[in-house]
């Protein structure tokens, strides 16, 4: 693709050299370049790109997207010059990769908790409908049954090239609709900037991330820019912060929730072990939904997915039919078989808001003790540790504390840390820094009809420790145990 093109859309002043290039690919890392890149000199917190401008001249990149001229480039090297190189990035990789996102029915759904498994429960109604759907998100990018090699490391989003990129790819493999997990930090970085969605779904606002956005201020920020870019908005009116997607969105809004009146209401709610049957009110209307998945955070859930397709003009009576072919997502609320007739759950929750949830459902069908193993992440808000400390110890009769994902942080100062907050609550409790004792432990002294949660890492299958990754999975530790 010329140059030029690459560039539209785009205000930019070329420095040097010409815009009638042909480029061959674009990237912000400059071990990644290659012969005819276009070098895009992004900066985060950490890096400033602009100091591998040479770098990435010499392994090939002919020419260079900065934000401030560079002095000793040859004549021969275009440069362009913008405000704004993350935003361009994204621009420019829309351009690259021909607008994929303009060729399909593309869902975003934003949140602190729920995003996964919203767009888990909108790929598989999708999929009974066989209506061909890509996913992007925590656990899973793929299209069908087929799977897509993302590089990123550790987003959820991927970088804005690397996601127009799959996005193309999805394409090219028969997509016609796409489900994306859209997190505060893609949307502050400008990952997802100048995308065009059809359906921008809110799921929930709880303290998260404050590591990265410094106050909850700053998050909610993140999260509305999501909703300045779609042409539907589907609502979680039951949270506090809907009122301000709804007092600032500039497109048709649905709304779902419980406990208020809106667009798509459950009534008549029953929890079982197996799952939770509701009254689906809408429209005036009122259809019966059966959801294999228990827990009342599952029915807002499925809310935001039934909403979601039925934005997409499915018929509400196909999309009812194919939640009831909607199973466990991986790592979310996923019991574990076992002949000890115990509740074992594995669960992503990993915030105060996430915890309760979890706890809560999980009371309203335990008849036994609840077990709580949990930790919290090294390098992230410490803020949210005592509180977390505090919901499982309130929500428990018994917790063990231990490692999460401690990163450069000890784990016991982790654990004490989160040993304040359930100091508070009277809650029977011990530390175990090793995470697979803790969950030996915990199974170990678990009764018949008790339920053992274990909470924080889900679908993950590594731990990060300080000075390495290793493989990790509770779902193994609990079926090796059981």
């Amino acid at each position: 693709m010329k140059l030029y093109e690459v560039l539209e859309g785009i205000d930019y002043e070329m420095l040097s050299g010409s815009d009638d290039l042909d480029i061959e690919s674009l990237t912000w890392d400059s071990r990644d370049v290659g012969e005819n890149s276009l070098f895009i000199a992004v900066r985060n917190r950490n890096v400033d790109r602009h100091d591998f401008v040479f770098d990435a001249v010499s392994s090939g990149a002919i020419a260079l997207m900065v934000e401030h001229e560079i002095n000793g480039i040859q004549n021969n090297i275009a440069v362009i010059k913008v405000k704004d190189a993350r935003r361009s990035m994204s621009l420019a990789a829309q351009n690259f990769y021909h607008r994929p996102i303009s060729r399909l029915k593309t869902v975003g759904i934003t949140g602190t908790n729920g995003k996964t498994s919203v767009s888990y429960f909108v790929s598989k109604i999708l999929e009974v409908l066989e209506i061909k759907c890509g996913v992007i998100g925590t656990i899973q990018n793929t299209v069908g049954i087929q799977k897509i090699k993302i590089k990123k490391l550790n987003p959820t989003t991927p970088d804005a090239i690397e996601l127009q990129g799959t996005f193309a790819e999805m394409l090219e493999l028969g997509a016609t609709h796409a489900t994306i997990e859209v997190t505060s930090s893609a949307l502050s970085q400008d990952r997802v900037y100048g995308c065009a969605f059809d359906i921008a779904v809110f799921t929930n606002l709880t303290q998260d991330h404050l590591e990265e956005h410094g106050t909850m201020d700053n998050y909610k920020n993140a999260k509305l820019k999501l909703f300045s870019m779609c042409k539907k908005a589907v609502v979680n009116i039951d949270d506090s912060f809907s009122k301000d997607i709804l007092a600032t969105a500039n497109c048709e809004i649905i709304t779902y929730g419980i406990d208020k009146n809106c667009d798509f209401r459950a009534t008549d709610i029953e929890y079982t072990n197996c799952g939770v049957r509701f009254n689906l009110q809408y429209n005036y209307q009122a259809r019966k939904v059966e959801l294999n998945i228990p827990g009342r955070f599952s029915v807002y859930n499925a809310l935001a997915a039934i909403a979601s397709c039925y934005s997409l003009n499915l018929s509400i009576d196909d999309i009812v039919n194919a939640v009831k072919e909607i199973k466990g997502v991986p790592g979310r609320f996923q019991a574990i078989e076992n002949s000890k007739d115990i509740l074992a759950v594995v669960d992503y929750a990993h915030s105060p808001d996430a915890i309760e949830n979890i706890l809560t459902s999980v009371k309203e069908i335990t008849k036994g003790k609840i077990i709580t193993v949990f930790g919290c992440g090294g390098d992230r808000d410490a803020s949210k540790r005592p509180l977390m400390g505090e919901v499982a110890g309130k929500l428990s009769d018994y917790c063990i504390i231990t490692s999460d994902n401690p990163r450069s942080e000890e784990p016991a100062s982790i654990i004490n840390d989160i040993e304040k907050g359930l100091l508070k609550t009277g809650c029977m409790y011990e530390k175990i820094e090793d995470r697979k004792q803790a969950i030996f432990k915990a199974l170990n002294i678990a009764e018949p009809k008790d339920a053992v949660i274990i909470a924080g890492k889900g679908h993950e299958n590594y731990q990060i420790l300080k000075y390495e990754t290793i493989h990790f999975s509770d779902e193994e530790i609990v079926r090796n145990f059981l």
